[in-house]
């Protein structure tokens, strides 16, 4: 998730009519894990794992893909869901953490499985969720007869979406991540994909931040606040002890650069802070263009067989996502309509 810029964004809350004709590039990956994690099994002897079909293949990603894309064409908005590629070498440590947190939490659910708690397995579920290749690919094949495009990412997907706005190939870029701003997204829309629901009794909202605005207000340049960022903590250095988002922006306006809060604190400049500053400035990325992020027509015979008849999802579910692509005339021109089948 990277390092955590709440408590300093300037945010303004977004609907969902208001980005009718953008060009919204998603983070497949933490929306994926978002479904996952949500729509799991709880029943009281649930094993708290993402919801299957009758064949005992995992469809939750694909239940979750169908309703908040079908959603998003309802609205006019185009869609680009963007899908990590190969980290940087920069997040090994990260990734070997995550690991091992991972690992620990298979053997607590295991634990609690064999000893018939399933309350404490449910609530462990959601920390060895796992968006397999497989579950990649199937989320692919979905967008592909929902005529959506995907892009994937040389490295990171909110870096790669980051890019392509900058280049103008993309409006808007959708993640939790407040990395994206470190890469340089000109425009972050934050809970877009969770708009509407509710979480511990409160609506989520999309909200929507600018980063010229936001970069006015804190009053730093762009690199100073990749420098910010840093010295909060991202997946590629750890930051530096005791400086959180306000302190850090109050050591950069007094001391210019994260060079400059080291000397202030007398702790070592980070050996790699050239290269961490390049993943922000300069990271990697899958070249595009525009008129490859267009909405294709929507195969409704191949979503069909592919939902309803391969994993058994409901009439009312597949009515549900037709009628929102209606609503969003996605089923015009020639295409077979809801009311045809």
């Amino acid at each position: 998730m990277g390092c955590n810029l709440k408590d300093l964004a300037v945010s303004e809350r977004v609907r969902l009519p208001d980005l009718a004709g953008k060009r919204v590039g998603i983070d497949a990956f933490l929306t994926a894990f978002q479904f996952l994690t949500t729509m799991r099994d709880r029943s009281p002897e649930g094993d708290g794992m993402p919801l299957r079909a009758p064949d005992g293949r995992y469809v939750a990603h694909l239940m979750g893909f169908l309703q908040r894309t079908c959603a998003l064409l309802e609205h006019r908005i185009i869609p680009v869901y963007v899908f990590d590629g190969d980290s940087p070498a920069l997040k090994a440590n990260e990734l070997a953490a995550r690991r091992e947190r991972r690992q620990e939490s298979e053997e607590q659910y295991a634990a609690a499985r064999a000893a018939g708690d399933h309350r404490l397995a449910q609530k462990l579920a959601a920390r060895i969720m796992h968006y397999s290749p497989e579950m990649v690919q199937e989320t692919k094949d979905m967008l592909d007869l929902l005529g959506v495009p995907w892009v994937d990412a040389a490295a990171e997907g909110e870096a790669q979406a980051a890019v392509m706005a900058q280049r103008g190939h993309l409006d808007v870029v959708a993640t939790q991540d407040w990395d994206a701003l470190l890469y340089g997204s000109p425009i972050l829309v934050r809970n877009l994909m969770a708009d509407g629901t509710k979480r511990y009794g409160r609506t989520i909202y999309a909200e929507r931040i600018n980063l010229d605005a936001m970069r006015e207000e804190l009053d730093l340049t762009q690199e100073q606040l990749v420098d910010l960022g840093i010295m909060i903590g991202t997946d590629f250095h750890p930051g530096i002890r005791g400086v959180g988002p306000k302190t850090g922006l109050k050591l950069l306006h007094k001391h210019g650069t994260l060079e400059g809060v080291c000397e202030a604190k007398g702790v070592d400049v980070p050996d790699n802070i050239a290269e961490v500053r390049a993943i922000f400035h300069d990271h990697p990325s899958t070249p595009t263009e525009p008129d490859q992020l267009v909405l294709k027509p929507v195969d409704v015979a191949g979503l069909k067989q592919y939902l309803q008849v391969e994993r058994a999802f409901s009439q009312r579910r597949m009515d549900e996502a037709f009628e929102k692509l209606e609503n969003g005339g996605r089923l015009g021109g020639g295409q077979t309509s809801l009311f045809s089948f």
